[in-house]
């Protein structure tokens, strides 16, 4: 009896080594540059100070779980495909799936954290799986001028997508290129916020704030940026937040860049929200933020698509209409993927 117990521990043990030396292996390069506000010299940090959720807040979600509904699988058709360009100032936000949008304007297509895999998981048989499919086929996007990612979590830094896409120029954090680079994945821009890069004649691309973190493994935690981007063009200035919780950068964006002319803002995985809100804001937050950038137009993302929190699979958007309906200036679109606004 000794001996199969001390077999069992030991094949325990072995196991649960095996599972943290696999955790620690997918951990991406960290950034090795120059101390600022927001980073040491080890580890990024954001703008207002923010506690991470520890092991004892997972246990604690996971054993007070309000899960909501999520459908198996809606298998909703695919839009029509997007035109090849967008001329002038004409504006045109295609929403793909999650934290995926296609935006045209000034004859450029620059595209969002895209992820057209099954999951959001380091393995192709675990994870998050995908509730319905992209909007928009990947063989039908027109051709790339940009890509954008926000940070390297593996719902917006998708590599099977990336692989598949062979973007001319990615646009993201410091730090990301070297992760970037080890999967075969060139053309990588890395900024610090509130640092600009050219896109073409009239459009600049500018890393913004966001309030977050990073990791793909055990060993990275906030090893590499995380960060939002305003695209300026002709036409007036675009706002895609990535993922962000609550936080006075938004502000800060108004003031540097003006009001948006659209803000693509995230409001799902909100849920349990004592859990979530520092790193994902509420739908309630996402008006906030609207009033706070004074958006002109606001298109809500990051819901819908996987299942990463408490919300179900369509609270987010009702959650939305409810906090609207006492805010009679915010002005949202709920764009079904595969369909466009054109603010």
């Amino acid at each position: 009896m000794r001996r199969t117990l001390r077999l069992l521990l030991g094949a325990a043990g072995a196991g649960i080594a095996g599972i943290a030396a696999y955790g620690w292996s997918l951990s991406a390069p960290r950034y090795r540059g120059a101390t600022s506000d927001h980073f040491d010299g080890k580890r990024f940090r954001n703008l207002t100070p923010t506690r991470h959720a520890g092991f004892l807040d997972l246990l604690r979600w996971m054993a007070t779980r309000d899960h909501a509904p999520w459908d198996r699988w809606r298998n909703t058709p695919p839009g029509a495909p997007p035109p090849q360009r967008v001329d002038g100032d004409a504006l045109r936000i295609t929403f793909v799936n999650h934290a995926t949008l296609l935006i045209q304007t000034a004859s450029v297509n620059i595209l969002t954290d895209p992820i057209w895999s099954e999951r959001c998981s380091p393995v192709g048989f675990a994870g998050p799986i995908r509730h319905h499919p992209p909007g928009i086929r990947l063989e039908d996007l027109p051709p790339l001028d940009a890509v954008l990612i926000s940070h390297n979590h593996y719902d917006h830094l998708d590599v099977p997508t990336l692989a598949q896409l062979r973007a001319p120029r990615i646009i993201t954090g410091l730090g990301n290129a070297a992760f970037l680079q080890s999967q075969n994945i060139e053309h990588v821009t890395e900024l610090d916020w509130w640092q600009t890069t050219e896109l073409a004649s009239g459009v600049r691309i500018h890393v913004v704030p966001a309030q977050h973190f990073s990791s793909r493994g055990f060993g990275d935690r906030d090893a590499n940026l995380w960060c939002g981007f305003v695209i300026e063009t002709p036409g007036g200035v675009i706002y895609f937040a990535g993922d962000t919780g609550w936080g006075e950068h938004f502000a800060e964006i108004r003031k540097r860049f003006g009001p948006p002319r659209a803000a693509l803002l995230p409001i799902g995985a909100y849920r349990p929200e004592w859990f979530m809100c520092a790193v994902h804001i509420s739908p309630a937050d996402a008006v906030r933020a609207a009033d706070a950038l004074g958006a002109k137009l606001s298109i809500p993302m990051h819901y819908g698509t996987f299942d990463l929190g408490d919300d179900g699979q369509d609270e987010p958007v009702h959650a939305l209409q409810t906090a609207l309906a006492t805010a009679p200036h915010a002005r949202f679109q709920v764009v079904p993927p595969g369909a466009f606004a054109e603010p």
